[in-house]
């Protein structure tokens, strides 16, 4: 295992792998400019990314024996995150992000303090997203305005910054893709602002890009967590659901 320094940052990246050896080495030195500690968590990987990921240096590298899903691994990077710095910065190991802006998501941050800050996913159709991501975002935008009462424009970005340890003790459940969304509808029930930055991204087609996303089995599973959310909504009056998942 490699491990950078461990004295107390404000920002530790979090970089969830699972099967990405394309890009995960590119991503994880952009972030590392920064100078936080980053925390790379592989997810079970089946392929070469394991013996990618030992020999990349000054990291803090924690690995799942099988895979258990991105929910999984972030909750896993953020519990190492909260002992080493006060916000978590998320990003994805597919190389559809640009580490140059993190510089913006995390001067938001510091301009306000237990915020959770967005990257919002600009020029995707332009990119030439998949229709599959196309979709799911805006999928996914109503039913969280619909279990949160907020509107966001892009709640299935994965580049995010978190503060910590507010964001382990919302008492979120799901564990793979679903996580991102659940985190977001539960900050809104304790109250944590939340803030979206435009970012760029990176969908051409000339550019191999491996998702793990599933659009059948995943839009079950969403559909799950939404449904499950919802009905917490509307049965269980907001104090009550402050209580049960504050400081969980």
């Amino acid at each position: 295992m490699n491990s950078g320094s461990t004295a107390r940052r404000p920002f530790a990246f979090v970089v969830p792998v699972y099967n990405h050896p394309l890009y995960v080495t590119e991503v994880i030195e952009g972030v590392k400019r920064y100078g936080c500690p980053v925390i790379v968590v592989n997810d079970g990987s089946t392929d070469e990314t394991a013996a990618c990921l030992e020999g990349i240096p000054d990291i803090h590298l924690l690995s799942h024996p099988v895979n258990q899903g991105k929910g999984a691994a972030i909750r896993t990077g953020f519990e190492k995150a909260a002992r080493l710095a006060d916000w978590a910065i998320t990003i994805d190991a597919d190389g559809q992000h640009d580490p140059a802006d993190a510089t913006l998501l995390m001067k938001t941050a510091l301009d306000n303090p237990g915020s959770i800050i967005i990257g919002r996913r600009e020029g995707m159709k332009d990119q030439q997203a998949p229709w599959t991501s196309r979709f799911g975002r805006q999928f996914s935008n109503f039913w969280v305005l619909m279990a949160s009462g907020a509107w966001l424009s892009d709640s299935q970005s994965g580049f995010r910054i978190y503060p910590l340890p507010h964001c382990l003790n919302l008492g979120v459940v799901s564990r793979r893709f679903q996580f991102e969304v659940e985190i977001l509808v539960k900050a809104r029930w304790q109250r944590i602002p939340m803030i979206e930055i435009p970012i760029r991204v990176k969908y051409k087609k000339e550019i191999p890009r491996i998702s793990h996303f599933r659009p059948f089995i995943d839009f079950l599973r969403n559909t799950t967590t939404f449904t499950r959310l919802i009905l917490q909504r509307v049965l269980i009056p907001l104090p009550l659901r402050r209580r049960m998942y504050a400081n969980r």
